[in-house]
């Protein structure tokens, strides 16, 4: 999207199925599961730039053996440094002959990284400090292998203050700043309480010490340590732990809002936060790999068996369509299609912005994420031009007037034209302070290709989105205005961004959606500045309400404007000022209607719709009001204590 958005974060995890000395045999290395982890992580790079971790669980491993690792870091490029550092670590042992790289047994034992379990997480962080400290997985530690907890996640709490109140209140100190920390506090808590109702009954039955912990490990119940953690949880996530025993589980959320994948073969049981680097890292079918349900944990003992049970009651299913709009990877062969569905979609809007006129359009697409819709856009008007031939031939025909001037003008006129205008040239930093400096730095973001618009032209751009229309309006179109056409239209795949996200997108100030700047236009141009402030006051009593009794206050900002008032008035606001150009913007949005028939499965919409899954959505759009009212910037959810 030309609007920069950071998103959902990646996970990755490989459970070894067999021993080490399995994969040396079959694949020609014990760090089969090392690998793999690897390459799983590198397919969903696109999901992290902030920082990675990984982390390692032994099974089995010797009494006074360390069992449990972790790795992480926030420096650039972190995926390829820490990798690159471990079998550095790794190599360096074998010169200096500490252990024998053909003994499996023996690079378990030396390799922090030679363990069954293997984890790993992409961090794009939405909140907290973006330090090393702040990437997962977190660890908690503990001379007990079943008190020791490794946790990490694609996730947001929309009620993060009200869960540390619960720390609180229990006596815990817990330290702020993440909801990250809470989530594993939350969960040790609980495997600390089972742990030790299981050592005190074992130790009342007379059991001796050192068989404590193996039955202690045999009886640790997973899906009701989840089922109790997840209890107060509000948010959307996908969440992976691991036990210092080896019991690993991954979660989901009971709207299904974040997307976690499961791959199960004689060889591995694998997750990940998107299909199809699960497909590609260990040659699986689409039919191979499935998401894991909503509400739904899997559990992976230490022993190898593995169930799956609900750990909440489901809701209605609404998995963010971001994910299908823009955050996945497009070779997912549903999402392609669903992309390529999204740019068909807009063919009707995009032949009425033109005036009927293919043959007088040039059709693009900004930025390269967005070419897979465009690639629908064109089927799509191809279509409708095969259309309009075959209805003027048909009329010709009946008429009498079909000749072969006729048939070369139907067959070679009006056929639209693709190009691509817009090159993403650098990736601009701001470090010019003052902001003109910046403005002329960001509008060379893009470079164009010269001579492919022709005079009287129109210029319709494809985007994914469009959410505060600054790099729309700074850089896209002055560098489109080049072009010299005679309108521009820019389309978005996904309909008006009206209201924030809490489960995991970065986009949860209001006042910098450009739909809502339109509507609120609009309000003071009409002379409406009180409904503004009633709106406030209603946002104040949804405020003082118990959070599941809230509704959306914030629906009224928009009731009385159609969506194509909305859109004029956002193409009026993102035409450049400063430019010699004369033609005319417009900005066309995808419907909602259309976004689902395109996706042709449930979807999250709440950011177009203002319909939340769960109560914090509707605490955060009212926060999220009240904070813009007041000229208070961040995040509008993690409710305060």
């Amino acid at each position: 999207m030309s609007d920069f958005l950071k998103h959902e974060c990646g996970i990755a995890a490989v459970r070894l199925r067999k021993p080490l000395a399995y994969y040396k045999d079959r694949y020609g290395t014990a760090l089969w599961g090392f690998n793999k982890l690897f390459l799983l992580m590198e397919k969903q790079h696109n999901r992290g730039q902030d920082g990675i971790g990984i982390g390692c669980g032994k099974i089995g491993m010797p009494l006074g053996e360390p069992y449990m690792f972790r790795r992480r870091s926030s420096e650039k490029d972190a995926l390829s440094y820490v990798f690159r550092k471990e079998m550095k670590s790794y190599h360096k042992m074998v010169r200096k002959g500490r252990f024998d790289p053909n003994d499996p047994a023996d690079v378990k034992r030396h390799f922090d990284f030679g363990g069954e379990i293997l984890i790993g997480h992409l961090r794009y962080g939405t909140s907290g400090d973006f330090e090393e400290g702040s990437c997962h997985p977190y660890l908690r530690r503990s001379n007990w292998p079943t008190r020791t907890l490794m946790v990490m996640g694609n996730f947001n709490m929309t009620n993060t203050g009200q869960l540390n109140r619960a720390l609180i209140d229990r006596g815990q100190h817990p330290v702020f700043g993440t909801d990250t920390q809470t989530v594993l506090e939350e969960i040790g808590f609980h495997l600390d309480e089972e742990h030790t109702d299981l050592y005190r009954e074992l130790r009342d039955k007379g059991v001796d010490g050192s068989e404590i912990p193996e039955l202690i490990s045999e009886r640790l119940d997973i899906v009701d340590l989840v089922r109790r953690s997840a209890a107060s949880w509000d948010g959307g996530y996908a969440i992976c732990g691991v036990v210092g025993n080896g019991d690993m589980f991954a979660m989901r959320d009971p709207h299904g809002i974040r997307p976690c994948h499961l791959l199960v073969t004689e060889d591995v049981i694998a997750f990940a936060s998107e299909r199809v680097p699960l497909m590609t890292v260990f040659e699986a079918s689409e039919e191979d790999v499935r998401s894991i349900d909503p509400g739904t944990v899997v559990t992976i003992k230490a022993d190898g068996s593995m169930a799956e049970a609900p750990f909440a009651e489901v809701g209605q299913v609404k998995p963010c369509s971001f994910e299908r709009i823009y955050f996945s990877r497009g070779n997912d062969p549903e999402i392609y299609r669903e992309r390529k569905a999204m740019g068909a979609a807009l063919v009707p809007q995009v032949v009425e912005a033109i005036g009927g006129a293919v043959e007088k359009a040039v059709f693009s697409f900004i930025p390269n994420t967005a070419e897979t819709a465009w690639y629908g856009l064109m089927d799509g008007l191809r279509m409708h031009r095969r259309q309009q031939v075959r209805e003027r031939i048909t009329r010709a025909m009946a008429d009498g007037t079909l000749d072969e001037d006729l048939l070369d003008d139907l067959i070679m006129r009006n056929w639209p034209r693709g190009e691509k205008i817009a090159h993403k040239d650098i990736k601009m930093r701001t470090f010019i302070a003052q902001e003109k400096g910046r403005d002329q730095l960001v509008s060379h973001v893009y470079d164009i290709t010269y001579g492919m618009v022709e005079e009287g032209d129109a210029l319709v751009a494809l985007d994914d989105s469009i959410v505060r229309g600054t790099t729309l309006k700074k850089s896209i179109l002055k560098i489109l205005t080049r072009t010299n056409p005679r309108k521009i239209v820019v389309c978005s795949t996904a309909p008006q961004i009206r209201y924030p996200d809490c489960y995991g997108i970065d986009m949860s100030e209001l006042g910098k959606f450009i739909a809502f700047q339109a509507a609120v236009a609009l309000h003071r141009k009409a002379g409406r500045q009180s409904l503004l402030d009633e709106i406030y006051d209603d946002c104040r009593r949804e405020m003082a309400k118990p959070l599941a009794e809230m509704t959306n206050a914030v629906t009224r900002v928009y009731e009385a404007f159609s969506d194509d008032q909305i859109s004029e008035e956002i193409s009026r606001m993102v035409t450049p000022e400063e430019c010699d150009w004369k033609g005319e913007v417009q900005v066309v949005f995808q419907t909602i209607a259309n976004l689902h028939a395109a996706i042709g499965k449930p979807c999250g919409d709440w950011y177009f719709t203002g319909d939340y899954p769960t109560a914090g959505g509707y605490a955060t759009v009212n926060a999220a009001y009240i904070r813009w009212y007041d000229g208070v910037g961040g995040r509008s959810y993690d409710l305060p204590l």
